[in-house]
């Protein structure tokens, strides 16, 4: 079934970096059954120094939002995610840098690294606070900082580099230890850091960090808590340790859900058609009673998806 969606004036969201769309009147967008009823569904023409995606799957200019619950949802071209990405983090950055004189910010590894790059870009490199943010990983392989395994690798060659973010301000884990001896000390920095306010506390007592990033695998995984795992139920540690990953290396650490879902905000950065069917049971698939793990995700704050065409193209409906 067919239905038509309104839209009007631009979403005016970089101010020297996106050439927005100038105000026009209501219209219609026809669309091909996209999304069933019951979502809130916009279409946001953008444009980004005069790129402009093709029309492919999902009829998409540029990005099509909507909400459903408390999940918020957004499906753009490989080029708008990465310019909206840096816009939402860095107005989160002005934020907290302004409520609390602090960001604490927690990466995954993955692609989401790359989708930060227009962060170390103008407008952003210039005027993003960066001596306010405190970076953390939300899980990390057991290997010497300089393997090519290793998130905080990935993280500072392709971002943390290229940003005058304070070297004390970067939390890597302690990789001359063992995997359950890391997991212990990189959660005692998080309760030294709540203690001197760095970190702000959540009703329940967890680390409420300002932002968390985080990637999915195929299988679902977030961070390095897999499928069927027991971690999974894990209620009281906020780091822990795993020997037996499903992918290698075997040993990481990784922050527990009652720490992810303490944020004060929730980003998931899915592309990929490969992880289609995941984002699919996450997002559409409620009657399902096996969750994957990133369907145990429950915010206290905030949770947005930014996905790609490929990584949404199950939702579609021919």
């Amino acid at each position: 079934m067919a239905f038509s969606v309104a839209f009007s004036t631009s979403y005016c969201t970089l101010q020297s970096s996106i050439l927005c769309a100038q105000k026009s009147n209501p219209q219609s967008l026809k669309t091909s059954s996209l999304f069933p009823p019951g979502k809130k569904l916009f279409h946001q023409p953008l444009r980004y120094k005069g790129f402009s995606p093709k029309r492919g799957a999902g009829e998409i200019k540029a990005s099509i939002k909507w909400e459903k619950g408390y999940k918020k949802v957004e499906v753009f071209s490989k080029e708008h995610l990465a310019v909206s990405l840096a816009y939402d983090v860095a107005q989160l950055s002005n934020k907290f840098t302004r409520e609390r004189g602090a960001f604490t910010v927690v990466l995954s590894g993955g692609s989401l690294i790359k989708y930060l790059r227009k962060l170390v870009e103008p407008p952003y490199i210039d005027s993003i606070e960066w001596s306010k943010w405190h970076v953390f990983w939300v899980d990390e392989r057991v290997v010497p900082k300089d393997n090519l395994e290793s998130n905080y690798k990935l993280a500072y060659d392709g971002f943390l580099s290229k940003v005058a973010i304070p070297p004390v301000n970067i939390y890597a884990i302690d990789d001359a230890l063992p995997a359950d001896g890391a997991a212990d000390v990189y959660e005692t920095t998080l309760k030294r850091l709540m203690k001197s306010n760095v970190i702000e506390t959540s009703t329940r007592g967890f680390p409420k960090l300002d932002l968390m990033l985080l990637g999915m695998g195929p299988d679902g995984h977030v961070g390095s808590l897999f499928p069927g795992h027991p971690h999974l139920k894990e209620d009281h540690k906020w780091v822990t340790f795993i020997k037996d990953s499903p992918k290698p290396p075997p040993e990481r650490i990784t922050f527990t859900f009652p720490v992810i879902n303490s944020s004060s905000n929730i980003v998931m950065v899915v592309t990929g058609e490969g992880k289609a069917n995941a984002v699919y049971s996450a997002l559409e698939d409620d009657e399902k009673t096996d969750k994957l793990p990133v369907e145990l995700i429950l915010p206290e704050g905030e949770l947005k998806w930014y996905l790609d065409v490929g990584a949404a193209s199950k939702l579609f409906k021919e």
